[in-house]
């Protein structure tokens, strides 16, 4: 069975032969490789093409810069796999990855989407353990999103997923954190998804990446992307994760709180947001962090 893997690029000059080496070396060899040259301004564009004359899985996309959804949805387009997969182009994957998912795959067929762990390499080498899994089986998406907190890892990257499942799907354009708007689009199409502890995602921290610089209209997309979820499916800890982004999101820009009132208390935060509202209770943090700052 035939895996798309859909790479997009944008100035990684220095990391990009890593990644796709790290794709072309794996025992899984059905692969098509797509390369999404993002109008990159550094030496990506040759280098593409020199990655593709080296190899005919390889596939290149030359375009405009319009962004990580675009070039991921230019991808999506051309890919004929049974199967597709992500990968950002500062990072790369273990040897055996994808042969180890794809043999999970075809012994189950009735998974449509499969993930698996990522490490993390932040600066000069040093590796944590971003995201570990006991493997299991999951037919009710809701129990997914909320007992393995689906909403704390929907990154595109570290799964492989039925291609069909993207037919009437794309990643929103003009959106940061574009994977937490899309990742519920894809489980609403899922019979089946399974986590596992087989294959290792290997993710370059960029300290200047959106995860790490979100400003306040960035953090509103997330705001926004969860505030549709959360009248479908909840729980105390979902709800909680909600809180802490809409808190983040007033203290940054002021608006008016956006998150409904649910009947959550299990914790002191949920216990003070009944007492206080929403709006006061983030004034309260935003207060709390003025003097914290203040004082170091």
């Amino acid at each position: 069975m035939k895996l798309s893997v859909v790479i997009p690029v944008f100035r990684v000059e220095n990391t990009l032969r890593r990644c796709v080496e790290s794709v072309l070396t794996q025992s899984y060899t059905d692969l098509q490789v797509i390369l999404v040259d993002d109008g990159s301004p550094d030496s990506c564009p040759i280098l593409c093409n020199q990655l593709a004359a080296s190899d005919a899985r390889i596939q290149v996309v030359h375009q405009e810069n319009r962004g990580l959804s675009d070039a991921r949805n230019s991808g999506i387009q051309i890919a004929d796999g049974e199967y597709i997969t992500f990968i950002d182009s500062d990072d790369y994957l273990s040897p055996d990855t994808y042969k180890l998912l794809m043999d999970t795959l075809l012994r189950n067929p009735v998974i449509d989407m499969i993930e698996y762990p990522v490490v993390e390499h932040e600066g000069k080498g040093t590796e944590t353990k971003l995201l570990t899994f006991t493997p299991e089986v999951f037919t009710d998406m809701h129990r997914y999103w909320l007992e393995a907190k689906a909403y704390t890892h929907t990154y595109a990257w570290n799964k492989i997923y039925r291609r069909k499942l993207f037919s009437t799907v794309r990643y929103p354009q003009g959106r940061v954190f574009e994977d937490v708007f899309t990742l519920p689009l894809i489980l609403a199409r899922c019979r089946t998804v399974a986590v596992t502890d087989q294959g290792l995602y290997h993710y370059t921290d960029n300290p200047m990446g959106i995860t790490s610089q979100a400003k306040g209209n960035e953090l509103r997309d997330l705001l926004e992307a969860h505030l549709p979820i959360i009248n479908k499916v909840c729980n105390a800890d979902y709800y909680a994760h909600v809180l802490n982004i809409q808190m983040d999101v007033y203290e940054l820009t002021g608006d008016s709180p956006l998150l409904p009132l649910m009947p959550y208390r299990e914790t002191l935060k949920l216990k003070l947001l009944h007492c206080l509202g929403i709006h006061r209770l983030c004034q309260l943090n935003k207060f709390i962090h003025k003097i914290y700052r203040h004082r170091s």
